[in-house]
């Protein structure tokens, strides 16, 4: 099957861009300089296309019910001008996937990953069909999300005064049929903007005329790194909960009286305390971490779940799953040499900046 397109294909084409399958979908890698797109960001403005994510409108006067079931974050603090992050669980509390919930003043709107996007639009509609809602996938809409220090300033000359600078972090606002959010994954300020597929490109064009560099997926995964966030089907997936996966803050265990899907399993692994925690390691010599490789700490042995050298640090980091009790110093097997590193506490850069201890 050929690898689906975005509404922006034609544009990465024609600039030249390094294309990538993701997901299923033909995306940008780089459009020249992974190293250069993600120094873009951090120093000023990026833009990357994620219209490969999909977006799903629940709508209805049962909808809310629907994700205080399957929801393990607190749906109602989506308010219409408010966003919610947090994951899908199954029975045993493995993560489906990580989304984020966006309150609107006609329901709900939920943006998941591409890859799982397929499966997670049936496995709601199964919980929603004894449920007066409404799920509408939205192939419809265009996503763009504009990162990095000037993002704001930049995103609003092209777009007007929508109101923009005043949103707090996670609040939105609706222009007609556009959506901006101050949401990202890069650990930078900017907004992620829906719009109408067909205005996708004029857009780009526009952003990328004020100064906003255009960038890949490569770049797009160095900065989540380096940003501590987590990558679904890498850092987490069915098999690890989210007290194994450093998102334990997501769960609302209140009120008390709601069953949420997993909710049962979690909290007995709560009591019990998780045998594994995903935590941050930073290599002291030369080399890169990669996905996959052995971690050997006094408290047993663990394995890098996502790793790269970091431009801005100028040396490799990785997410790692490790003994809870792990700590301090490890070692990581690079092609067989037990290379030295430390365990630190995740995100490594935030604004530009190195923050980890």
């Amino acid at each position: 099957m050929p690898a689906k397109r975005t509404p922006l294909f034609d544009v990465h084409a024609a600039m030249g861009a390094r294309m990538t399958d993701f997901g299923g979908w033909s995306m940008p890698l780089h459009y020249g300089s992974q190293i250069r797109e993600h120094q873009a960001v951090r120093e000023r403005a990026g833009m990357f296309d994620v219209s490969h994510m999909m977006v799903i409108d629940i709508a209805g006067p049962q909808a809310l019910d629907l994700l205080h079931r399957t929801f393990a974050g607190d749906a109602a603090k989506a308010v219409p001008g408010g966003a919610v992050y947090g994951a899908l669980l199954n029975e045993d509390a493995g993560i489906l996937d990580d989304l984020i919930v966006y309150g609107r003043a006609a329901g709900y709107r939920a943006i998941v990953n591409a890859a799982t996007g397929a499966r997670v639009l049936g496995w709601l509609r199964s919980h929603a069909e004894r449920l007066a809602c409404t799920l509408r996938e939205r192939r419809d809409l265009a996503m763009v999300a504009v990162q990095g220090p000037g993002a704001i300033s930049l995103f609003s000359e092209v777009m007007g005064d929508l109101g923009t600078a005043e949103l707090a972090p996670f609040g939105t606002l609706e222009d007609g049929p556009t959506m901006v959010a101050r949401t990202g994954y890069t650990g930078e300020d900017g907004v992620e903007v829906l719009l109408p597929s067909g205005d996708a490109a004029a857009l780009w064009r526009r952003l990328q005329g004020v100064g906003v560099a255009p960038a890949g997926l490569a770049a797009r995964d160095t900065l989540r790194l380096e940003a501590g966030l987590n990558l679904y089907g890498q850092d987490m997936d069915e098999t690890t909960t989210p007290l194994e996966a450093n998102l334990a803050w997501t769960v609302a265990w209140e009120p008390s009286e709601r069953q949420f899907i997993g909710r049962a399993a979690l909290a007995k692994q709560r009591a019990a305390g998780a045998e594994q925690a995903l935590k941050g390691v930073v290599l002291e010599g030369k080399g890169v971490m990669r996905r996959g490789q052995r971690i050997a700490t006094d408290s047993g042995e663990g394995i890098v779940t996502s790793g790269i050298y970091s431009p801005t640090l100028g040396y490799s980091i990785a997410l790692a799953r490790l003994p809870r009790r792990a700590a301090d110093r490890c070692t990581v097997d690079i092609r067989g040499r037990e290379a030295p590193a430390r365990i630190v506490r995740p995100p490594f850069v935030r604004r530009g900046r190195r923050v980890f201890k």
